[in-house]
């Protein structure tokens, strides 16, 4: 089984440190800054949308130069052999794999690009899957769990409410076994209950 991140959506309070977090890690590792997740917000509550490191990894699957590969028991991306192909983010059903990279200092963050379609001239922008800047390389990024850092995801460490969590098989395995422990605790009072209402009351009435 794949690691993979979760959030709880009745911790988070959208405040976007997680995206924060993991935009400034993977930077400072000389990789792109685009954020791996992002926070998705209803009227009622909010979390974190990110990669599921699904088992089957349509987005490993279809990369023409296998820069997608399972490792350490996730999916992970290295993107210095990512050809910006946009095949992974038109395969993952989860639609957490984005397109990133340089932006040209001319044109102005509120466009996508001169040659975006603008009705009326409007600055719109556009999917980053029909984007494009002449001469500039587009980049796949994706969660790689933070992979190369020893302290794990950058967004669990910062989340300042312990939304997020990281699953694995050993995680499961504690939480299966806590969950058998509770369960058995109201039996355990029962009995209890039932042999102190058994026990005859010293004193009483012979």
């Amino acid at each position: 089984m794949n690691r993979f991140v979760i959030a709880d959506p009745s911790l988070c309070i959208g405040c976007n440190t997680c995206m924060a977090a993991c935009s400034q890690t993977h930077l400072q590792q000389g990789l792109q800054g685009e954020p791996r997740l992002k926070v998705m917000r209803t009227e009622q509550e909010s979390a974190p949308q990110m990669c599921h490191q699904c088992e089957d990894a349509p987005c490993a699957t279809v990369c023409p130069v296998g820069a997608i590969r399972r490792e350490n028991d996730a999916i992970v991306l290295n993107e210095s052999l990512c050809i910006g192909c946009k095949l992974c983010a038109i395969a993952c059903p989860f639609g957490v794999v984005t397109i990133s990279g340089s932006r040209p200092v001319d044109i102005p963050d509120d466009v996508a690009t001169d040659k975006a379609p603008l009705p009326e001239r409007e600055t719109l922008p556009v999917s980053s899957l029909l984007d494009w800047h002449k001469g500039v390389r587009a980049v796949a990024v994706k969660c790689d769990l933070c992979a190369f850092s020893d302290q794990g995801p950058a967004c669990i460490s910062t989340c300042p409410t312990g939304a997020i969590i990281e699953v694995s098989e050993a995680a499961i395995a504690q939480s299966n076994e806590r969950k058998r422990i509770q369960a058995a605790l109201p039996q355990a009072n029962q009995l209890v209950i039932t042999s102190l209402h058994d026990k005859p009351v010293s004193g009483g009435q012979k």
